[in-house]
């Protein structure tokens, strides 16, 4: 039986590069896959997933008007992959949920947990209440312990408490933390 699967990190602990391998695995098996990230996300540019180390891949965009029960109702894939998965919205989730249930379609998740104020974003709420499997993948503060906070900072170097909740803005404005180092940096 096929699963929702929500695999989720603080960021830079490795998530697009665990997606492209799994993409690979399924294709040097000759298995057509759905490899998805947000439109949202240009860092690189919009539809490209990038990996830290240098990977990239094309992939298609989902923004909030994709309708995943629409788009999968005839095509036949053995996966779909989607990055950045916290900017799905609850209703995505859940018809990726059913998809899994009721199509026997694997559907792996990769993205974070919580925002720069350790508030969930609503698909990771969603992802976390309804996915069959977690696993969080882990990554390390400056000081060594497990991130599991993602700080964002503004140009003097300190820690935003406020502010929007999603700011594309590369690795310069974010830094994965482990919650003692998160809540000891000076704030705006």
């Amino acid at each position: 039986m096929a699963k929702l699967y929500f695999r989720y990190s603080a960021m830079n602990a490795g998530k697009s590069t665990a997606m492209l391998q799994v993409a690979h695995n399924y294709e040097e098996r000759n298995m057509q896959i759905a490899l998805f990230t947000a439109a949202i996300d240009d860092r690189h540019s919009v539809g490209t997933v990038a990996s830290r180390l240098g990977v990239t891949r094309s992939a298609e965009i989902f923004n909030v008007d994709t309708d995943f029960s629409q788009l999968f109702s005839n095509r036949i894939v053995a996966c779909i992959l989607i990055d950045e998965a916290q900017f799905l919205s609850p209703e995505q989730v859940k018809q990726l949920h059913i998809l899994a249930h009721q199509k026997n379609l694997p559907v792996i998740c990769y993205g974070l947990r919580a925002d720069f104020l350790g508030m969930p974003f609503p698909g990771s709420a969603y992802l976390l209440a309804l996915a069959d499997d977690l696993e969080e993948m882990k990554t390390i503060c400056l000081c060594g312990k497990k991130a599991t906070m993602n700080a964002r900072f503004n140009a003097a170097g300190l820690r935003e408490v406020s502010g929007e909740q999603i700011v594309i803005g590369g690795n310069s404005l974010y830094l994965a933390m482990c919650a003692k180092c998160y809540y000891a940096a000076k704030t705006t």
